[in-house]
């Protein structure tokens, strides 16, 4: 057995894909990119960033969908202390190109103490369950992420589809309730 220690460029990382919480409605006066969380999303995000924060669930690097009630959801996790700073990624923006910059994205991430490096990404559905089950090789629709839900997955920086390991999925339900 190898017991060479991996350099931090081929050690696994962690991504962490975290759903808007609950927004307003579709239709309307509202254009879907201005739709905000509503104060019940708020209220329900933030209660399970905690959790996720009383679980160590901090990433080196957070992303958001520059679209309102992703990049709200995204700012409550900095606020809570999950990520040091907060970026905006139109791939991350319903029908992105999320798979085409993951590996640009993990190949930037610095290894915290040797642990596996997070990237926590906020992002929208089907297009979030679509890249997790593209990355651990299931078909689409075979996974699901309720509003401020939670998948982990463990991946090589190459991010190829297929070779990643879902860790966990988590709806809010079961992280609070």
């Amino acid at each position: 057995m190898d017991l060479t220690p991996l350099s931090s460029a081929s050690a696994p990382v962690e991504l962490l894909l975290l759903r808007h919480g609950i927004a307003e409605d579709r239709g309307g006066a509202i254009p879907d990119a201005a739709r905000a969380l509503t104060a019940r999303g708020r209220q329900r995000s933030r209660a399970v960033l905690q959790r996720l924060l009383e679980r160590d669930l901090r990433a080196v690097r957070l992303l958001s969908s520059p679209l309102r009630r992703a990049r709200e959801t995204a700012e409550l996790a900095l606020s809570a202390g999950l990520a040091p700073s907060l970026e905006l990624a139109e791939a991350l923006a319903p029908g992105g190109e999320a798979l085409a910059a993951l590996p640009a994205w993990l190949e930037s991430l610095e290894a915290p103490d040797g642990a596996s490096p997070r990237l926590l990404l906020v992002g929208h559905e089907p297009d979030l369950s679509t890249l997790a089950a593209r990355l651990i090789g299931a078909p689409p629709g075979s996974l699901e992420l309720r509003k401020a839900g939670l998948a982990v997955l463990r991946l090589p920086r190459s991010a190829a589809p297929g070779q990643a390991s879902l860790r966990l999925l988590l709806s809010p339900r079961l992280l609070i309730g």
